[in-house]
């Protein structure tokens, strides 16, 4: 019978033991491997002896602990807006954006937007992001619309490509552009751990609004929205906001104190990306600077049958082909990643 790996009963890690045999494993949204990194661990344990498990009561409350202004102020300082707000889930921070500023305009979403981006059904778009870009400017720029709001990802992690925004540059100045970007796979790694926030394009008539989750490469369970303090008060009257209860006060305070950790964990992971790059003779598919990787020449069923376990399933088309990917975490040591090369190249 096929070894299941549909019921693991363990924490990820680098390595996942099932059916009495250990595999090494490439896959998941851990980029920095916060979930087995014990420093940041004795840090959300003093969290929890400060401020108790979690905290049920919404952000409206009279009385308050004060470790959520705290976090947001921390936040918008470390990636670099004027504002922030934190929410208990990426999905919440997402559908609590889109909610309230698709108002502000005509929305248009790019291709492969996230779920939790979507308003209602799925919208339709086009099959690639260099094509919406070109239609984007030639639409609104014929358009007699003044407002819009554009919901994109800050990069598709699956192929995986990073988008470039640069585009919205070439919308006539006269448009007002709120600019929507989902960076869950791209904060606390991509440009230096900063992620998307910095590459976007800064004009007077675009209003800059970065969403992402947490729980990937930060490790804990929130949402964030990072934007200027008018979007961030609005936000902050919504019903949902005010209704919501927030993210676990401990988590908060390990992402307040860990900086020093997420540095050194980046440092870890881009040696690791380092090492496999320069290393395996395969052509690879993968964006610099960011740890997943579309192999080719070898699938997921060859690496199994060396006890390594990556990534493996169809996307976007659910009966469709299935995508593999190797993910690379700061939890790999270098004896992991010489053995998935050795792997690969024998």
């Amino acid at each position: 019978m096929a070894t299941s790996f549909s019921a693991i009963n363990q924490p990820f890690g680098n390595k996942i033991a099932v059916d009495g045999k250990s595999y090494l494993y490439f896959g998941g949204t851990a980029y920095l491997g916060i979930p087995q990194n014990q420093d940041f661990i004795n840090l959300y344990i003093e969290g929890i002896k400060k401020f108790g498990l979690n905290n049920g009561t919404s952000r409206s409350n009279n009385i308050q602990l004060g470790i959520y202004d705290e976090a947001e102020n921390i936040a918008a300082a470390r990636y670099g807006a004027e504002a922030a707000l934190i929410t208990s889930s990426g999905y919440l921070a997402a559908q609590l954006t889109v909610k309230a500023l698709s108002n502000l305009g005509k929305v248009s979403y790019a291709p492969a937007t996230h779920p939790s981006l979507w308003l209602n059904e799925q919208p339709t778009s086009s099959h690639s992001f260099t094509a919406w870009q070109a239609e984007t400017v030639e639409r609104i720029n014929t358009s007699t619309e003044q407002n819009w709001v554009l919901i994109s990802n800050s990069m598709n992690n699956l192929v995986p490509e990073i988008y470039d925004f640069d585009f919205v540059k070439e919308i006539n100045k006269d448009k007002n552009i709120v600019l929507i970007v989902d960076d869950s796979h791209g904060i606390g790694v991509n440009n230096n751990g900063l992620g998307a926030i910095y590459g976007l394009p800064k004009q007077a008539n675009i209003e800059i609004v970065v969403i992402a989750s947490m729980a990937k490469a930060l490790g804990i369970d929130a949402g964030i929205v990072l934007a200027a303090s008018k979007i961030i008060r609005l936000l902050k009257n919504t019903n949902t906001f005010i209704g919501a209860s927030p993210s676990t006060a401990a988590g908060l305070y390990a992402f307040i104190h860990g900086e020093e950790i997420y540095q050194n964990a980046l440092n870890k992971l881009q040696q690791n990306m380092q090492l496999f790059e320069t290393a395996s003779n395969l052509t690879w598919k993968y964006e610099y600077g960011f740890p997943v990787y579309i192999p080719g020449g070898i699938t997921a069923d060859d690496l199994l049958q060396k006890k390594i376990l990556i990534s493996s399933f169809p996307y976007p088309d659910p009966k469709g082909k299935l995508l593999d990917r190797i993910v690379l975490s700061s939890w790999h040591e270098k004896a992991d990643i010489e053995k998935l090369i050795n792997s690969i190249n024998a």
